[in-house]
């Protein structure tokens, strides 16, 4: 039976979740993951996990903090003052917010979630959400197919925060 190889195109589901369990993303039957392996466009512990797979084969891959979303920088925890929001929103914890800052001498847009709101002040954390988090995978490789058309059409049309298709 044939084997995942660098350069094959492959169709997989998966499930994503943290260390206690919670799913924070998935690939379903209805709605498969694509890529190509060896193009980067994935984790590469991701991307090595599925090589050498057969079709139908199940297997669970973890993903270490360094190597998806880095670690959660306590520096990236900020508290402003509330006007910094002006009349545009209200805010409140758990939402997800644009901030401008400054970065090599450019304004630039940055989602921050608000983690608390104390009279005057909001603190807002500038960390990706699975920051710090080992990932675990559990992957089915659905389908392997030889890499055809454009070398640089990975996903599909998909993206997926979580396996490092960004």
């Amino acid at each position: 039976m044939r084997k995942v190889k660098t350069g094959d195109y492959v169709t997989i589901i998966y499930e994503g979740a943290l260390k206690n369990g919670e799913i924070f993303e998935s690939a379903t039957e209805e709605s498969p993951f694509e890529f190509t392996v060896g193009r980067n466009t994935v984790f590469p512990s991701f991307e090595s996990g599925v090589l050498g797979m057969q079709a139908g084969e199940t297997r669970t891959v973890t993903v270490n903090p360094e190597e998806a979303y880095g670690p959660r920088l306590e520096e990236l925890v900020q508290t402003f003052k509330r006007d910094v929001f002006g009349d545009r929103i209200d805010p409140k914890p758990g939402m997800v917010v644009g901030m401008t800052v400054q970065r090599d001498g450019k304004n630039q847009q940055v989602p921050a979630s608000i983690i608390a709101v104390e009279n005057d002040r909001v603190t807002v954390d500038y960390n990706h959400p699975l920051a710090g988090e080992e990932l675990r995978y559990r992957i089915t490789l659905q389908a392997i197919a030889e890499a055809e058309g454009d070398p640089g059409a990975d996903s599909g049309g998909r993206d997926s925060a979580g396996c490092g298709c960004n």
